[in-house]
């Protein structure tokens, strides 16, 4: 790997973590666009998946007392593991190309996802019954891309939960989504020993970023910060698209 890369890298898996330390989630969805414009996203989502498993289980242990209810949380996180094993199967079986396509389609779904229906919303009772499927389809986009957000966050975020208890309930989905995953990859020659190492480095830029987003999130408009991550992934999705045509 080029030392820019692995710095570029760092800086994205940093960038991961403050916003997850500011809203719970969507490391993923600035880590992997920035990794994957480097290297491919197969390592992309290779290089995640332990950072993602241990940031996760940290969260859903630290935030259980605020899980709204097991139907919901726990429906949805073993749905979400079913498709991440299906979403598996597919990063291994598309080209570099296609893949890299898929995860600035899903930059751009939950971009327009944010801007069309910001004000969306959906009861609780209804959220329960449809937490299986939407888990799901979000596992599916996790496992074959490494980005949920489109569905997963878009789906808790209409249920105007509070932000205790959507990180208590995301953090069960990334992390059951994370389980099936490493297995797989592993068994599948994605995740070799060398990116096992890899993997388990990468979990210091993102925690090191976590404080930091907590600390803005106490400091900082969330409109602002919100319309500054969107600016950002509008970028970085483009790029991804412009290295596949160009």
């Amino acid at each position: 790997m080029e030392p820019t890369g692995l710095i570029l890298g760092a800086l994205g898996l940093a960038l991961g973590g403050v916003l997850k330390g500011a809203t719970g989630a969507g490391a993923p969805i600035v880590a992997i666009p920035l990794l994957a414009m480097f290297y491919d996203v197969p390592l992309a989502v290779a290089l995640f998946t332990l950072p993602n498993l241990m940031s996760n289980l940290w969260q859903g242990w630290r935030f259980r007392a605020h899980q709204l209810g097991p139907m919901l949380t726990w429906s949805f996180a073993l749905a979400g593991a079913a498709g991440a094993g299906v979403g598996s199967a597919i990063l291994v079986s598309l080209s570099s190309d296609l893949l890299m396509l898929g995860v600035a389609g899903a930059v751009f779904l939950y971009i327009s996802f944010r801007l069309a229906r910001p004000d969306w919303t959906l009861d609780l009772g209804l959220a329960a019954r449809l937490a299986a499927p939407a888990g799901f389809v979000g596992g599916i986009l996790q496992g074959a891309v490494g980005i949920s957000a489109p569905v997963s966050i878009s789906f808790l975020n209409a249920t105007r939960m509070d932000r205790l208890a959507f990180i208590a309930t995301i953090s069960v989905f990334f992390a059951a989504m994370s389980l099936v995953q490493i297995p797989l990859l592993a068994a599948w020659g994605v995740l070799t020993p060398p990116r096992v190492l890899l993997s388990a480095l990468a979990i210091l830029p993102l925690i090191a970023g976590m404080p930091l987003g907590a600390f803005l999130a106490k400091r900082m408009s969330k409109i602002f910060f919100d319309r500054l991550i969107l600016v950002l992934l509008a970028l970085i999705a483009a790029r991804l698209v412009l290295s596949v045509v160009t």
